[in-house]
């Protein structure tokens, strides 16, 4: 309740008592060409709904500065002679930092006296020119305003068509796919999972993101028919960007809040140069996240670090050095008392301790007009060290499962991008990834029993992909990009070729159709590959790369300049994958289970099918929405012949978000926000029970004939943000009050038994995550 007086206290003092001066910020950037990267001198820059009309135009390295513009949210409009003018929306400009917003402009191929072309809006299309369809640019400012987003990338892209989430992590589900089927890349490298408590509770996914919003830059998000440039993903990719340090001043915030504290700092190395820092640390000691861990976690701790270092050379490129890392702990501790063993869980002494890191040196450099090569050098890894032990009935604890998982991949990537005219761009690379294991993974068979080792192994391997793809443009209305992949897996000599093609049609100013077909592949989880039978065999070792054709149809609608709407009907077909003979077990439904030791065999199949919806008012005059739907069916045939439901198949999604923003203060120079999010999905697919094996007592038994075809009532979920910034002279401060869950809805963690009563329940907990913060930008 105190809490809640002091919000309302420091808002209505920012109301009332607001400087009389009016506040303004410089708004800078780079303009480039999007298919080279070179600058575009000479570019006009406006902001639109400015008044007076304030812009400049760029210098002959394409840079550009606005000063002095007045604080509030704008439109900034970029054209140049012989280029296709872009629109950047939703600009927000506050006092607390300088707005840098570097823009892309594509080169027209007819003289602009013989079509009229309409500014692109930079949030239609994502940032790799080599995209067609299912291809999202996400932005952090999004991340930040959207209800539910939680400053977490994971969890805004539940927003997009054709995502599924839970609340109990922020794992992705792309169009019926598990969340492992994701690849996720920083700065063009593929990374371990980046999130806090990852691997937990689902493969793929964690409690939060380890990567702060302070850090990440614009990235696109895949959910299909991908570029030829990504490898090793099935379901979709997170391209995820980290921005550039601002190198003309330094620039900090802090941020305060009942998930924890952040820092971070940027700026120059030296006033006047052009190198720039950028980092963020983040630590919290929270209780607010144990609903995330597995119940009556104590002890739980978080902490990440974040940085990019950037340093351009006159003759030498630009080099830059990034990374990120976490570390995480958490544990249970047992009951005392057997009158308070309700549930297994209060047995159970537990620890889990994770770390996960990346460190990466990339280089750009231009070896003529038109042609650069962007090269990186990375290391990236992960470490679970995990065990549960039980309690018996003389209160003895006794092993149960045991994991000392690390993994560290040292990645080479290289690509040449060459611009051969205004209608023909290629890019071409390698990537070779050594990948290195060190596995130990127990479990005892029964309590008290010792233990039996499912994987034991420590060694290297080298996955190896090379690629091309080209843009070609047949018109000023249609563009075509084709592209091949190929990968090799030195483990097992197993290899893929991977096709990619796709093409987009502008049929008119305000509607464009759209199609792309892509075979991918996926490698499965190092642990399937090692696990060792009774005699001490690999059983996993050759087996196949999982295989994924992926058939999508575009159709986008500019209904107004602020509104459009998206259809994409989709199509894949998966192949080769690992199943069990005579079984309903699929890799495809693998959850969280570290502990297959049975012979798998690429004969398994998948089908998704669907269409994505979206609907969406980009923020103008103070509100926005958007409305995002999805019909779909996921199956898969596992190794009894039979055609099942998969785990992940909810068959319909739907979200509606809406936001409105109001200038308030005397000068009208504080925002406040209101955000809401609701969600409304298909139930939560199980295995049911067989009560009449399961008895009264002991473990309990399930019903694998009749695999997923259950699920849980719909759901609905409602979250809402309300944000209040106080613009001052040389700072900014902005508190936040975020819910997710407001109704409390239950979510299912799967079947137990109540050891007082021997009844069967469901697993049924509602998480609620309320947070308070407060943050100051100087």
């Amino acid at each position: 309740m105190k809490t809640i007086k002091l919000f309302i206290l420091f808002y209505f003092i920012g109301i009332y008592f607001s400087v009389g001066q009016e506040l303004s910020q410089t708004i800078k950037g780079k303009v480039v060409d999007e298919a080279t990267g070179q600058p575009v001198p000479y570019a006009n820059v406006v902001i639109k709904n400015s008044n007076p009309l304030l812009g400049t135009i760029t210098d002959v390295n394409g840079n550009y500065r606005l000063v002095k513009v007045p604080i509030g949210r704008y439109d900034i409009e970029i054209s140049f002679l012989g280029y296709e003018p872009a629109l950047l929306r939703e600009v927000l400009v506050s006092s607390g930092k300088e707005v840098v917003m570097d823009v892309t402009l594509r080169e027209s191929i007819v003289a602009l006296d013989e079509v009229k072309v309409k500014p692109k809006v930079n949030k239609e299309l994502p940032l790799n020119n080599m995209a067609t369809v299912s291809a999202r640019m996400l932005s952090v400012e999004e991340a930040q305003r959207y209800a539910g987003g939680f400053d977490d990338p994971a969890r805004l892209a539940s927003s997009f068509a054709g995502v599924a989430s839970n609340l109990g992590d922020n794992g992705i589900v792309v169009r019926g796919n598990a969340p492992q089927m994701l690849s996720w890349r920083m700065e063009g490298v593929e990374i371990p999972n980046p999130n806090h408590f990852a691997d937990l509770s689902a493969f793929g996914a964690g409690g939060l993101t380890a990567l702060s919003s302070q850090m990440l830059a614009n990235s696109d998000f895949y959910t299909g028919a991908f570029p030829a440039e990504y490898g090793n993903a099935i379901s979709g990719v997170f391209d995820m960007q980290m921005r550039v340090g601002n190198n003309s001043q330094h620039e900090h915030t802090f941020q305060v809040g009942g998930i924890g504290i952040d820092f971070s700092s940027e700026g120059p190395f030296k006033r006047g140069g052009k190198s720039s820092y950028l980092f963020n640390y983040r630590y919290s000691t929270l209780a607010l996240l144990k609903p995330l861990l597995p119940e009556d976690a104590e002890g739980t701790t978080y902490q990440d670090l974040a940085f990019k270092l950037n340093f351009p050379t006159k003759n030498m490129g630009t080099y830059s050095l990034w990374g990120m890392g976490l570390l995480d702990g958490s544990g249970t501790e047992p009951e005392k008392d057997t009158a308070d063993w309700h549930y297994t869980q209060d047995k159970e002494k537990s620890d889990a301790s994770q770390y996960m890191g990346a460190v990466g040196l990339t280089h750009k450099i231009y070896t003529g007009g038109n042609t650069y090569i962007r090269s990186s050098l990375a290391i990236a890894g992960n470490g679970l060290d995990y065990f549960v032990d039980e309690m018996d009935m003389n209160q003895q604890l006794q092993h149960r499962e045991k994991i000392k998982n690390t993994n560290w991949n040292l990645v080479l990537s290289s690509y040449l991008n060459h611009k051969f005219g205004k209608q023909h761009t290629n890019r071409t690379g390698i990537i070779a990834t050594n990948i290195n294991y060190d596995m130990m993974i127990q479990q005892a068979p029964e309590l008290g029993e010792p233990f039996q080792t499912i994987v034991e192994s420590k060694g290297n391997s080298f996955l190896l992909s090379a690629y091309s793809s080209s843009n070609i443009r047949l018109s000023q209305q249609v563009n075509i990009v084709a592209g091949l992949h190929t990968q090799y897996f030195t483990l097992n000599s197993n290899q893929t070729i991977e096709p990619r093609v796709g093409i987009n049609w502008d049929m008119s100013h305000t509607q464009t159709l759209g199609a792309a077909y892509g075979k991918h592949s996926r490698l499965e989880r190092l642990n399937i590959y090692f696990a060792r039978n009774e005699n001490r065999d690999l059983i996993n070792k050759e087996l196949d790369f999982t295989y994924s054709n992926h058939l999508v149809f575009n159709y986008s609608l500019q209904i107004t300049d602020n509104t459009r709407i998206k259809i994409e009907p989709y199509y894949q077909w998966l192949t080769n994958v690992p199943i069990e003979q005579r079984s309903y077990f699929s890799t495809l439904n693998i959850k969280d289970n570290w502990f297959i030791n049975s012979p798998l065999v690429n004969k398994g199949k998948g089908e998704n099918i669907g269409v994505d919806l979206t609907l969406e008012r980009f923020l103008s005059n103070g509100y926005y929405y958007l409305l995002t739907a999805s019909l779909f069916n996921s199956e898969y045939k596992g190794g009894d012949g039979l055609w099942r439901n998969t785990r992940y198949n909810r068959q319909f999604l739907v979200n509606v978000l809406a936001g409105k923003e109001w200038q308030v203060g005397k000068n009208k120079q504080n925002l406040l926000s209101l955000n809401g999010r609701v969600s409304f999905q298909g139930g939560d697919r199980y295995i049911p029970v067989d009560y009449s094996l399961s008895g009264s007592s002991g473990s309990i038994h399930y019903q694998y004939n009749k695999a997923f075809g259950e699920s849980l009532d719909p759901s609905l979920f409602v979250h809402f943000t309300l944000n209040y910034r106080i613009n001052k002279p040389k700072h900014s401060s902005t508190w936040s009050f975020n819910v997710i869950n407001a109704t409390g809805v239950k979510e299912f963690y799967g079947f137990r038994r109540n050891l007082q009563t021997g009844v069967i329940e469901r697993e049924m907990e509602a998480i609620i995550i309320p947070n308070i913060s407060y943050k100051i930008e100087f």
